[in-house]
């Protein structure tokens, strides 16, 4: 278990707030649990976009990106820990937002998942001034989206020059 969640109560945990805000649990794997709540959010998206395309993948985002933002501040304040490391539904959003040009291309979808792992961890700007000056539920969710939209644009022209193939 993640220190930030060794700071919460297993009943927290059952909670709405605490099972969305580490995205299933998945945010509770004691290694990189940033990067097991992307490879979490993979499947939803693709059956997102399965059913209804790239625009109810870009409707899930906005609603996931809102959840996030009450699910991941009610977390913040039950752990007494600033952006607890097991909350990752700030990853869901960002992955799904990198994921919506991606179509159901699967070379895509590994492509950015890559890339928004990359872009995640090392935060350009501006995610990085997002990261250190918004703080609380909406600091958590912004960075990481933010951040996304460089391999949003990355993905875009990738699958511009795969259909152009």
């Amino acid at each position: 278990m993640s220190p930030s969640a060794q700071n919460v109560s297993v009943q927290f945990l059952k909670s709405p707030a605490g099972f969305l805000a580490t995205w299933f649990y998945s945010g509770m794997m004691p290694f990189a649990p940033g990067t097991w709540g992307s490879l979490a959010a993979l499947p939803f998206a693709w059956g997102i976009q399965y059913y209804w395309g790239w625009v109810g993948l870009s409707v899930a985002t906005v609603v996931v990106f809102i959840i996030g933002w009450w699910a991941s501040h009610v977390f913040e304040k039950e752990a007494g820990v600033e952006d607890p490391g097991c909350v990752v539904i700030d990853e869901v959003a960002g992955q799904w937002l990198v994921l919506i040009p991606a179509g159901l291309d699967p070379l895509l979808y590994l492509i950015g998942f890559v890339l928004f792992r990359i872009v995640d961890i090392f935060k350009p700007w501006p995610a990085c001034w997002f990261d250190k000056n918004v703080h609380g539920g909406l600091g958590i969710m912004l960075d990481d989206v933010v951040a996304a939209i460089y391999a949003v644009i990355a993905i875009y022209f990738l699958n511009i020059q795969l259909s152009g193939m």
